[in-house]
């Protein structure tokens, strides 16, 4: 067993099932409106907490507003959208993410299932290039709402491989391939571990706060 590994057992250990919003972007399986209701949250919670994601998110719930479709179909009405997920932060610059995603992936990806899972890299190239979504979003999307085996990077993963002097090197590249080459290929193995280091970094930091 690698270090890696051991790292794991030990957060499930310790922190258990990840809880709190993983328990839905750990959900398995997933319905269509879950892996819809994943996507939207993936632009949203760029650079905020999730409890202000979850605000934007039921907002735009209550307002009937619950799939990709119902976002193209206001594509005249982009500030009706903006306002509702203005508990998010930066909410103008992630109505235009939200929107170039969408028309994406509605125009490209209309039924999920018809996705090839066998080439992901095509895929995650296209997503990468729709403006506002990036590597770690768009690893994001693949890994919890597509169930794809690609390991997301994101500064938590980086503060823990840090801490936890996993390596020296810290670029997405770099640590992306660490993990899957060291970690099991499964996307549930992937979701279940990239949650619990986020869980665990944000235990740590608040624990650093009272000492």
């Amino acid at each position: 067993m690698n270090k890696l590994q051991k790292i794991y057992r030990e957060l499930r250990k310790r922190h258990g099932h990840p809880k709190d919003q993983w328990l839905h972007w750990c959900k398995r399986p997933k319905s269509k409106a879950d892996k819809e209701r994943v996507i939207m949250g993936a632009i949203l919670t760029q650079q905020t907490n999730w409890n202000n994601v979850c605000q934007a998110l039921d907002n735009l719930n209550k307002a009937g507003i619950k799939t990709l479709k119902d976002i193209a179909a206001l594509e005249k009405e982009k500030r009706k959208v903006a306002n509702l997920i203005k508990p998010s932060g930066f909410y103008k610059t992630k109505t235009k993410y939200l929107f170039n995603l969408v028309d994406f992936l509605v125009a490209n990806y209309e039924d999920f299932e018809k996705i090839d899972k066998s080439n992901l890299l095509p895929l995650r190239e296209k997503l990468i290039k729709v403006k506002g979504v990036g590597k770690e979003t768009a690893d994001a999307i693949l890994l919890y709402a597509f169930e794809q085996p690609v390991f997301v990077i994101d500064q938590y993963t980086r503060r823990f491989a840090k801490r936890k002097k996993i390596t020296n090197k810290f670029s997405y590249e770099h640590l992306q391939t660490l993990f899957q080459t060291k970690v099991k290929k499964d996307y549930r193995l992937y979701q279940d571990y990239h949650a619990l280091i986020v869980i665990a970094e944000q235990h740590y930091a608040k624990s650093q706060l009272y000492n």
